[in-house]
């Protein structure tokens, strides 16, 4: 039931990243995004960059682009001159490689090595989480009010609990929500972001 509903949280989450990315206009991509020293493309890339290291896993190859992982430099160069339609070109491609029958298979192997026991389930969660994060980053810099899912925010929270490191390029410091503020509030501001 778990890999069911991670799956169903990772898709919707998906939808949600696309959705936003249909409110940039062209000269809006090189735009600040609220993710700190990326831009709305710099975000972009590096989605799409996880689901190539997924895509490239599935089909038995390793993807070792540098420009991809959190903190690395310039990677809107994976999302090229038409960022919308890689991600929904890499987000076709991969989707039809997640079927019943691989998502108990161990994960990619620089996610395997932080958690030995990490299937592709497991990181089809992490890759909700921050996808799930990244939505609100282009959405806030662009003015769109992202809500996120109750049920999609609760897990999230829980993995970034357990794996974020706060460095230089990746997370900030926590920030304090005010007293009373909802998940989605906490949750961010966990991150190191305002909402």
């Amino acid at each position: 039931m778990e890999t069911n509903e991670t799956l169903d949280r990772y898709q919707r989450t998906q939808d949600a990243f696309e959705a936003v990315l249909t409110t940039v206009s062209p000269e809006q991509w090189d735009a600040p995004s609220a993710c700190e020293h990326w831009t709305a493309r710099d975000v972009t890339g590096h989605v799409v960059w996880g689901l190539e290291v997924l895509r490239h896993h599935l089909t038995g190859q390793e993807y070792t682009v540098p420009n991809g992982p959190a903190g690395s430099e310039k990677p809107g160069e994976l999302a090229g001159e038409d960022p919308l339609g890689r991600w929904r070109e890499t987000r076709e491609t991969t989707a039809a490689l997640i079927t019943g029958d691989v998502l108990d298979r161990p994960a990619p192997a620089w996610y395997v090595a932080n958690r030995s026991d990490a299937t592709v389930t497991d990181y089809l969660a992490l890759l909700t989480f921050d996808t799930l994060v990244h939505t609100w980053d282009v959405g806030a810099a662009l003015g769109v009010d992202v809500r996120m899912e109750p049920d999609i925010v609760a897990p999230s929270f829980s993995l970034a609990r357990l794996i974020i490191s706060r460095t230089p390029g990746t997370f900030g410091p926590k920030v304090k929500p005010e007293p009373g503020a909802d998940q989605q509030t906490r949750f961010l501001a966990f991150l190191g972001r305002s909402a």
